[in-house]
């Protein structure tokens, strides 16, 4: 069978999703060692982020236009050994040339970046070409994995700071940055399917609907990357600096079981999931409520809970948006991935720099001074809660976005029905 025939493949692209979670999982748990260790400004951690995610997004939109340019299967097989270069370089060189700390950062970020655009372009359309009885619950599950790499990630990188120290970073980095050489292995050995890398449609109303229909796609996966990253980036530091909570405790309870629900709500979909649209609109307003809630909330426990909610409702909010994109746009192929991860890793560079830049201009700010006598917080706690509640505007407008979509693919399906009686 054909299914049998690719078994191993699909494997290696679960493993190469699973091990991609420490491109964005492990720099921000970082970041206030980083801070402290290097007086890295939460300015220019954020410039991470966003270095991490605009490389992403050049990446993708080189696959946007240039797809028929490129050996799908020979770059799908180089992406862990990209990844693994990048993680090695961003420990080695702060490391061994702490003058050029914030370089070598820079430069293992842009390297590792390369192939995370790439493992986003290309690893969704792999495992939607490899035949299924069930491509949906293949894709969901595709992606619950990279949670579950997360909470992996977070319960190895707590332990290993607890017991062996901060100062000991760069050995952690180093560990994460051979595990994607076991992907590299299995893709060498594995058979890779044919993908399209046209993005042919059905005729002049084909053309009009798919681009239609994709834009509207990119919108919301721009909004629900969004709502997505400013949380996993920023979780950890929200943790221990705002919300006072000791940085083990927070990243095994807050960053590991938001993972873990992150994770457990796409394979529910995998398992239960019949209809996506309904799921992507539940998501936005509950990430929408949570966010309000870390941002508003006083005290510890109403914010902690609100954080680690967000993973189940923006779990979906890519994958299903991909999801929505397959069911409902005519003639997608590699193309059309690669502009829907131009979308979500454009929210993705753009929400948690936002988020940076926000925390240090309020925290800095004559309005962040006076607050803190009256809500008894510190200016840095002001200033992420801020933070916050600008963030919650992605998921608001992801809201509207939603219901549009809705709206166009209900008629869109319509009209598609009347129109070959009409010929």
């Amino acid at each position: 069978m054909k299914t049998n025939k690719f078994r191993r493949t699909k494997f290696a692209c679960y493993s190469a999703y699973f091990t991609m979670s420490s491109i964005f999982c492990l720099p921000p748990l970082l970041f206030v060692t980083l801070q402290n260790t290097y007086g890295i400004s939460y300015t220019l951690l954020g410039t991470l982020v966003l270095t991490n995610f605009c490389t992403q997004l050049t990446v993708d939109l080189i696959f946007t236009f240039f797809a028929k340019k490129f050996n799908v299967k020979k770059v799908v097989r180089i992406m862990p050994v990209i990844t693994s270069f990048g993680l090695f370089l961003y420990a080695f060189i702060p490391t061994f040339f702490p003058a050029y700390a914030y370089a070598g950062l820079l430069a293992g970020t842009i390297i590792f970046s390369v192939s995370a655009g790439l493992s986003e372009v290309l690893l969704s359309p792999t495992i939607a070409a490899i035949p299924s009885d069930d491509p949906q619950k293949d894709m969901s599950l595709l992606h619950s994995l990279y949670a579950f790499g997360v909470f992996t990630v977070v319960v190895i990188s707590t332990l290993f700071l607890k017991l062996f120290g901060t100062e000991n970073w760069a050995y952690l980095t180093l560990f994460f940055s051979l595990l994607p050489l076991i992907s590299a292995v299995l893709f060498m050995m594995s058979p890779m399917p044919d993908m399209d890398v046209s993005n042919t449609g059905a005729g002049l109303e084909g053309t009009k609907r798919r681009t239609i229909g994709t834009a509207l796609c990119v919108a919301c996966i721009f909004f629900g990357s969004c709502a997505e990253n400013v949380m996993s980036n920023w979780l950890s530091s929200y943790m221990e600096n705002a919300l006072h909570i000791n940085k083990a405790v927070g990243d095994i309870l807050g960053v590991a079981t938001f993972a873990i629900l992150l994770g457990l709500s796409r394979i529910g979909y995998a398992k239960f999931g019949k209809k996506i649209m309904p799921v992507l609109l539940i998501g936005m307003i509950g990430a929408t409520a949570c966010y309000l809630i870390a941002g508003l909330a006083a005290g510890v426990v109403l914010p902690f809970i609100a954080c680690i909610l967000t993973g189940i409702f923006i779990a979906m909010l890519w994958p299903g948006t991909l999801i929505a994109m397959e069911e409902n746009v005519p003639g997608v192929g590699v193309t059309a991935y690669a502009l829907m991860a131009s979308g979500g890793d454009f929210g993705a560079a753009v929400a948690p720099q936002l988020m940076g830049i926000v925390v240090d201009k309020i925290s800095a700010s004559s309005l962040a001074a006076k607050l803190s006598t009256t809500l008894h917080l510190s200016a840095e706690q002001i200033g992420m809660k801020a933070g916050m509640l600008v963030s919650a505007i992605f998921p608001l407008i992801g809201i509207v976005i939603v219901l549009i979509m809705i709206r166009y693919f209900k008629n869109s399906k319509a009209q598609a029905k009347i129109l070959p009686l009409e010929k």
